[in-house]
């Protein structure tokens, strides 16, 4: 069995953060584990509030997770202070750990600014260079590298400047561009792939960013190279968007286990 971790802040609602990483990992055949950076206050309408672990804790839960269990993939998502950042730097070098998938999460769909402003600087600092992909949205693209996005052409620059603060890959995500086709930017250094799918009509996308980049995670785990386990992931998350589920007030979460369900006549 492979198996992945997820460094990410827990979601109350489960459609996000750690719930929606696990779920992802279980939906493609990888085992998942957890180290949780935060807990946050949040429903399908909004985040209230955030509550950090305390770094020393968070650094522990990766360390012996390591020193028991090999580990195929690592995904980090939500990290809010400085103090974490670096809490979790340290416990990767002091592993060798195996590819690492960042996804720069920097605010929520209500507005909540879940990444500290005086963050961004050390995680690029200390979290880049650890990572074999970034996978930033079309506005954490624009606060990481300071430019305006409007088009794909734009979407290739930020790609390339955010290799260069020392990342290996990058996919850059054009979910937010408003196009009738939902593109993303990929780029490895050498060349750049387009991916496109057709953009659903929903308002039931919680968790999307944090499932892609967990879905990328676990593709690589299996031993997808980059390219493909990102058109795979992109497959996955369009189906999960599909199949989102109509749960609460406000944006619904994806539908994680939608082809098992599928399959199953659930659906």
């Amino acid at each position: 069995m492979r198996v992945a971790l997820t460094i990410a802040g827990s979601d109350s609602s489960g459609g996000a953060g750690i719930q929606a990483d696990l779920k992802t990992f279980q939906a493609l055949g990888v085992f998942g584990m957890s180290a949780v950076t935060a807990v946050t206050v949040q429903n399908t309408q909004k985040v209230y509030d955030i509550q950090e672990i305390r770094p020393k804790i968070v650094h522990d839960q990766i360390a012996c997770l390591f020193d028991d269990i090999e580990i195929h993939a690592v995904k980090i998502g939500m990290v809010s202070g400085i103090e974490l950042i670096q809490a979790i730097a340290k416990a990767l070098k002091s592993v060798n750990p195996p590819a690492v998938v960042l996804d720069p999460v920097m605010i929520s769909k209500s507005g909540y600014h879940l990444l500290k402003q005086d963050a961004k600087d050390a995680l690029i600092r200390y979290l880049f260079p650890l990572a074999e992909v970034v996978t930033p949205n079309i506005y954490e693209a624009q606060a990481i590298t300071g430019h305006d996005i409007h088009n794909t052409d734009d979407m290739k620059t930020a790609a390339v400047d955010i290799l260069n603060l020392g990342a290996k890959k990058v996919v850059v995500k054009g979910g937010h561009l408003g196009k009738d086709q939902a593109t993303d930017i990929l780029y490895d250094g050498r060349e750049f792939n387009k991916l496109q799918s057709r953009r659903v009509d929903t308002k039931n996308t919680h968790g999307t960013g944090c499932t892609f980049s967990s879905a990328i995670a676990a593709n690589i785990a299996l031993g997808k190279p980059f390219f493909e386990a990102v058109t795979l992931a992109k497959a996955y998350i369009t189906g999960a968007i599909e199949h989102a589920l109509s749960i609460g007030k406000g944006h619904g979460p994806t539908h994680h286990f939608f082809d098992i369900y599928a399959k199953a006549g659930l659906i």
